[in-house]
C-alpha cells in the first residue's frame, strides 16, 4: 500500500476461497478482517496472517442479520481501520431439485448470498465514500448460468451479478468500483461435500470435472484470490461492473 494501510473485509473467510483471499490481501499489504459465522473458526487464518507480519482481526457474524452486520463492520472500523475493500464471499448450498426444494432451503441460500451481500455492502459503503476510494468484489458462480439441482443457488448467483452492475453505476462517482468473480469448479470443502452427496470419491469427482474444462484441471482457491487481488488493486480503477468467469475456459 501507499502512505496508509487500507483495510479489507472478506466474508466467509474461515476456509476455502475466503481464507485464501484473506491471506492474499494481507500479502498485498491490506489489514484484513476475517469474517465468518463462527468467530473461533477465523482464528487460524488470523494467526497465520499475523505470524507473517500482517494485521488481521477475526469477527463472527451472520451476514444475513442486519444488526449483526452493522456491529461487525463498526468493530472492523474501530479495531483495524475504516474498511475500503469488501469481498462478499460468504455462501452456502442447499441443493435440491425444484419439486423437492423446501422454502427453508430457498430462503437460507438467498439470504446468505444476496441479503448478506446487500447488508455488508450497505454497511461498508459509507467508509468508501468518505475515503473517496473503494473496491467491492462479489462472488458469483458459473451456476448463475443455470445448474441442475441448484435453482436457489443459481438464482442467488445471477442476482449477485445484477447487484454488482448496479453498485458500479451508483458508486462509481465516489471512486468506488464493483466487480464480480464467477468461479467454475474450485477444490474446496463445498465441492468435496458435493462429491460426497453424489456418492463419488473426491479425486474421481475432480478428474471427471477436469475432463470438461479446457485447461484440463480443476481450480484452486488461489485462482480466485489472484483475481480478487487484481480487482482491489489501485491499478484497476477503470474496471467496474464486470463479471469475470474464472473457470478454466469460456462460459456462455
Amino acid at each position: 500500500m501507499t502512505e496508509m494501510t487500507r483495510t479489507a473485509i472478506v466474508t466467509g473467510a474461515a476456509r476455502g476461497i475466503g481464507a485464501e483471499t484473506a491471506r492474499r490481501l494481507a500479502q498485498d499489504g491490506f489489514a484484513v478482517a476475517v469474517l465468518d459465522l463462527d468467530e473461533a473458526a477465523c482464528k487460524p487464518v488470523v494467526d497465520e496472517i499475523v505470524a507473517a507480519g500482517g494485521r488481521a482481526l477475526g469477527v463472527g457474524v451472520d451476514v444475513a442479520d442486519e444488526q449483526a452486520v452493522a456491529s461487525a463492520v463498526r468493530r472492523v472500523a474501530d479495531e483495524l481501520g475504516a474498511p475500503t475493500v469488501l469481498v462478499n464471499n460468504a455462501g452456502i448450498t442447499r441443493d435440491n431439485l425444484l419439486f423437492k426444494m423446501s422454502v427453508a432451503e430457498w430462503d437460507s441460500v438467498i439470504n446468505v448470498h444476496l441479503r448478506g451481500a446487500f447488508l455488508m455492502t450497505r454497511a461498508a459503503q459509507k467508509y468508501m465514500i468518505e475515503a473517496k476510494w473503494g473496491r467491492i468484489v462479489n462472488l458469483s458462480s458459473t451456476s448463475a448460468l443455470g445448474n441442475r439441482g441448484q435453482v436457489n443457488y443459481s438464482a442467488a448467483k445471477a442476482g449477485v451479478q445484477g447487484f454488482t452492475k448496479t453498485l458500479a453505476f451508483e458508486l462509481g462517482k465516489f471512486g468506488v468500483t464493483a466487480n464480480a468473480i464467477a468461479p467454475g469448479f474450485i477444490e474446496t470443502e463445498m465441492t468435496a461435500a458435493t462429491a460426497e452427496r453424489l456418492g463419488m470419491n473426491f479425486e474421481d469427482f475432480k478428474t471427471a470435472n477436469a475432463a470438461m474444462i479446457p485447461v484440463a484441471r480443476t481450480g484452486v482457491p488461489a485462482d480466485i484470490a489472484n483475481a480478487v487481488s487484481f480487482f482491489v488493486g489501485a491499478a484497476a480503477g477503470f474496471v467496474s461492473g464486470q463479471v469475470l468467469y474464472v473457470a478454466g475456459g469460456p462460459k456462455d
